[in-house]
């Protein structure tokens, strides 16, 4: 173990760097890892662009990252289920375990909830970390280091298709073809949807869609939403019993909106502008369900066996890896939207 700890800083809006800081110390119920993989997500370049994130603000230095995996390399007093050398993917949001939503099993409801990269709680693109113990999950030996970092995009995917309320025969209409995209489409065929289409304005995201089982893929070229929902409706063959929207943007919940059938159920997943106009009349008279989802509240340990059995494939969503020294190269990469995930290897032997 070296003496220091290299680590991708967001010193200030629009400015990242990386930086040696001291290595921690695990305390009760905590263990220590040695990172290895963590993903590039939308939050991490909004907060670097804007220094902030919703009601989140950057008021210091952070350590960027929550799509994380890593190795245990020390055990902190109280910790039984984890020793030295195991591999985990990590939960990175912290809840307080004692208000009423913690103990209803909502904790991602939370009000004292802190997460990983969300300002101003330190993030895990770092060579060392401490974290809470009981949200590091033991990977299986047939899943990679990768594929436990995406766990927690995979898992946002569980929880919202679970919001959906999505079974077997299900029409399933995706809104965006970004990571989290894809993954609701993985889990929702995995969940029994008898035909998931899938709409971006990115037709090489559309290419790897196909690739992941997309049963039908929409290129949106219209600003109208409401001829793109006709187009999604028409290469469907009728209305979507869900949607599950995750562009964030306001053409996309409006086109969600027109492309859900009547009494059927939207679930809004990408998060864009706080306010959006929508044509709340017809999705009223239509008694179209409009349901949020944050989060992934006791989701990691499905995600985990839906990779470890075979029943999902995320390893194709990963299509950049750089380096931890190579981390400003890698968000350049991420802020031109090029692939899908841009991986950060923060193990330098293993990089």
């Amino acid at each position: 173990m070296t003496e220091t700890n290299l680590s991708a800083v967001v010193v200030e809006k629009g400015k990242l760097k990386l930086e040696e800081r001291p290595i921690p110390k695990p305390g009760k119920h905590e263990v220590q890892l040695a990172m290895h993989s963590v993903g590039i997500c939308g939050s991490d370049m909004s907060i670097l662009k804007n220094g902030f994130i919703g009601q989140f603000v950057l008021t210091e230095p952070m350590v960027s990252g929550h799509e994380a995996s890593g190795t245990v390399s020390q055990v902190g007093e109280g910790v039984t289920h984890l020793i030295v050398g195991d591999r985990v993917a990590i939960e990175p949001g912290m809840p307080c375990r004692y208000c009423t939503n913690c103990k209803a099993g909502r904790y991602y409801l939370c009000s004292d909830l802190k997460f990983c990269s969300a300002p101003s709680v330190q993030g895990l693109m770092c060579r060392y970390k401490v974290h809470p113990a009981d949200l590091c999950y033991k990977l299986p030996d047939n899943v990679s280091y990768e594929e436990g970092a995406l766990m927690e995009p995979l898992s946002v995917a569980v929880h919202a298709c679970k919001r959906a309320g999505i079974t077997i025969g299900n029409k399933v209409f995706v809104s965006g073809a970004g990571t989290i995209g894809l993954v609701c489409l993985l889990v929702a065929k995995a969940m029994g949807a008898a035909q998931v289409i899938i709409a971006d304005v990115n037709p090489k995201r559309l290419e790897i869609a196909k690739q992941m089982r997309a049963d039908v893929t929409v290129h949106v070229t219209s600003r109208d939403s409401q001829e793109v929902a006709d187009q999604v409706i028409g290469a469907l063959g009728d209305n979507s019993d869900v949607t599950m929207e995750c562009s964030g943007a306001q053409a996309g919940v409006q086109t969600g909106i027109y492309a859900t059938k009547s009494g059927g159920v939207m679930v809004q997943v990408g998060l864009g502008a706080d306010m959006v106009t929508i044509p709340l009349v017809n999705a009223a008279l239509r008694e179209i369900d409009i349901r949020g989802t944050f989060a992934y509240p006791n989701c990691y340990p499905t995600a985990l066996s839906m990779i470890a059995s075979g029943q999902v494939d995320v390893k194709p969503l990963v299509t950049h890896r750089f380096s931890l020294e190579q981390t400003l190269e890698a968000f350049e990469v991420a802020k031109k939207g090029e692939g899908i995930k841009v991986m950060v290897k923060c193990d330098k032997n293993n990089a």
